[in-house]
């Protein structure tokens, strides 16, 4: 398989057009056109380990605070989910667990591990590790669930004195780990996933 940079050929990162190496600026959006961007992975690792650091604040903070006349309750991104189970509703549990701890979770080992082989410079199925972040890419934007559902509960239970629905602090933390995370997969250079490592140990030399 040959690679665009092997073809003499740059891509444009905003609207993929293709371009003759050695174009400094993309003809269609002006763009300034980089063979490959070796600065992203000092992105995407400040951009995870910024997400990280929230991430763990969101888990072990409050996400819903409901107030009644009689008691205050606040609960946690886990504690919900198994509160919502001992209810019966399994379905609701389970979709809250997965998109609020085995999607987080499940993208910070994903980048992580994108980011090792590229330093690494694998040469271990490169496709398939490009279809990794494809999916990684397309399940970021089911990631802010958790902070739809508290920030509709809270609009729509809002009953004076009987009862009302906050946002708990975990809700800024998670916003932000998934902000975060969204920012290190989008830094991420795609096309240094299919640079053989000895071509690319010629180009750093």
């Amino acid at each position: 398989m040959i690679t665009a940079r092997e073809a003499g050929l740059v891509a444009c990162r905003r609207c993929a057009r293709a371009w003759p190496m050695g174009t400094d600026r993309c003809g269609r959006c002006g763009s300034r056109l980089v063979s490959r961007d070796m600065t992203s992975l000092s992105r995407v690792w400040a951009w995870w380990v910024a997400g990280v650091i929230c991430y763990i604040p969101a888990n072990m903070s409050p996400m819903l605070v409901t107030t009644t006349l009689l008691q205050s309750e606040e609960n946690t991104i886990v504690g919900g989910a198994v509160e919502i189970a001992k209810s019966g509703d399994y379905g609701v549990a389970a979709i809250v667990l997965i998109a609020s701890v085995v999607i987080p979770v499940g993208k910070f080992i994903a980048i992580a591990y994108l980011a090792i082989t590229v330093a690494r410079r694998s040469a271990r199925g490169p496709l398939a590790r490009f279809r990794l972040y494809e999916v990684v890419e397309f399940i970021g934007r089911w990631s802010m669930i958790d902070v739809f559902v508290v920030a509709i509960l809270s609009a729509l239970v809002q009953l004076s004195v009987v009862a009302s629905i906050r946002p708990g602090p975990a809700a800024l933390t998670f916003a932000l780990s998934v902000i975060f995370t969204m920012l290190s997969a989008q830094s991420f250079d795609t096309r240094m996933i299919w640079d053989p490592p000895r071509r690319r140990d010629r180009d750093d030399a």
